[in-house]
């Protein structure tokens, strides 16, 4: 059963250190663990692996970390909604190791199911490969990946139980499930809180994968690009 904490910094009060490797849920906004996000912010901690999709946007998300100057390398698919993230890396400030998205979500898939690495198409003949062991199956020339294990993960769910089990809510499940199951610490904060337990059909993150919960603070969710439709005339 994962211990429930009355806030985000309480829950992280004990795992955080300088230089340790945080897998982070969420892509772009939606799904952040926001408040998990500004207690590592509030914490100080430095030298600061993050992993996760992107780096949020300036001032939101994961840019509050880049902002605080507390990262020293990101493992990620994207950069382009964060000019701070860009810059800290072409101004040499920041390391950041790319990989395609589809292998970024199986490496973190990989470290939560105990396999070290695993062999992809993807990547092969571009500099994400280079320096790769490669090995040909069938004729086809393949590049081997590592499985992610991070230190600690940052979860954002919708609905959990006190067992530990998530549930997300559209979107926001995005990098979430893969990114509970890749922390040795894994750190989940929820929308609701359930007295009962959350139905075993809908369970997407089983509890034996979440060591602590919190509640997480309402706050008007950041939509990263708002679009919207012209009013029609009737």
């Amino acid at each position: 059963m994962p211990t429930i904490h009355g806030s985000a910094a309480d829950a992280l009060a004990d795992v955080l250190a300088d230089g340790i490797t945080i897998a982070v849920g969420g892509f772009g906004l939606s799904g952040n663990p926001n408040d998990l996000i500004e207690a590592v912010r509030d914490s100080g901690v430095r030298e600061l692996t993050i992993v996760s999709n992107n780096m949020g946007v300036d001032g939101k998300g994961l840019g509050l970390l880049l902002e605080n100057r507390q990262v020293r390398k990101v493992v990620a698919s994207y950069v382009g909604e964060n000019k701070l993230f860009a810059q800290q890396y072409l101004d040499g400030e920041l390391e950041v190791e790319f990989a395609p998205q589809g292998t970024l979500a199986e490496r973190m898939r990989a470290g939560g199911a105990g396999i070290p690495a695993f062999y992809t198409r993807t990547g092969v003949g571009t500099p994400v490969a280079e320096g790769k062991p490669h090995a040909e199956f069938d004729g086809e020339t393949y590049v081997q990946e590592r499985g992610i294990v991070a230190d600690v993960a940052l979860v954002h769910a919708h609905t959990a139980d006190r067992a530990g089990n998530l549930v997300y809510r559209l979107a926001a499940r995005n990098f979430n499930p893969l990114v509970a199951t890749c922390g040795r610490v894994t750190v989940a904060e929820t929308e609701v809180m359930l007295d009962g337990f959350v139905d075993p059909d809908i369970v997407v993150t089983p509890g034996v994968f979440v060591n602590r919960l919190v509640p997480a603070r309402p706050r008007v969710k950041d939509i990263e690009k708002v679009t919207v439709r012209t009013k029609m005339e009737a």
